[in-house]
């Protein structure tokens, strides 16, 4: 098995109001130094369809834009071995995950936790849930961008994400 792999610092200004979370960075994503690089990733596209900011704008732009929006951007793991970038090839045992008290306690009005698919969110009710000490959240599991998770077109990806956008709306103007 390979090294060890290790994720990036979130995308988060300090009023964040909602959080995407996903796994671990894919192997596009590693060697390009980009949250979801892979050219079919649907997330920078379902960005831009919710924030405005075009998904092929350079990568600081793009986060600028999240940050601008209430939207961090992280990983529940902050490293892991794993052949390739399923996360069904994710080492358990090498698991080790972010500092997520540390990052609530950064972004104090941060309130909602939007999982980008099944591993993200399995893996943060398991290990990162209890060590929260009671914080009030709203878990949300959205389907997967992922280029391996081809069971729902854009157009369907697109209606479940909005919520996303209505919550950061929402929040803004209160």
């Amino acid at each position: 098995m390979e090294n060890l792999l290790k994720g990036f610092d979130p995308i988060a200004g300090s009023d964040a109001r909602a959080l995407v979370l996903g796994s671990m960075p894919s192997v596009a994503s590693l060697t390009a130094g980009e949250y979801y690089a892979h050219p079919r990733n649907h997330f920078w596209p379902l960005m831009a369809a919710l924030y405005g900011t075009p998904a092929d704008a350079p990568y600081a732009e793009r986060a600028a834009a999240l940050r601008q929006a209430g939207v961090a951007v992280w990983d529940v793991l902050a490293a892991c071995r794993r052949e390739g970038s399923l996360d069904s090839a994710i080492d358990p045992a090498s698991m080790q995950i972010n500092d997520f008290p540390a990052f609530f306690a950064a972004h104090p009005q941060l309130r909602h936790v939007f999982f980008n698919g099944t591993t993200a969110e399995t893996v943060f009710r398991r290990w990162v849930l209890r060590r929260l000490d009671g914080l009030e959240l709203n878990l949300v599991r959205l389907p997967s961008t992922s280029p391996a998770h081809a069971g729902q077109t854009f157009r369907q990806k697109l209606a479940a994400w909005k919520c996303l956008a209505s919550v950061t709306q929402i929040s803004a103007n209160n």
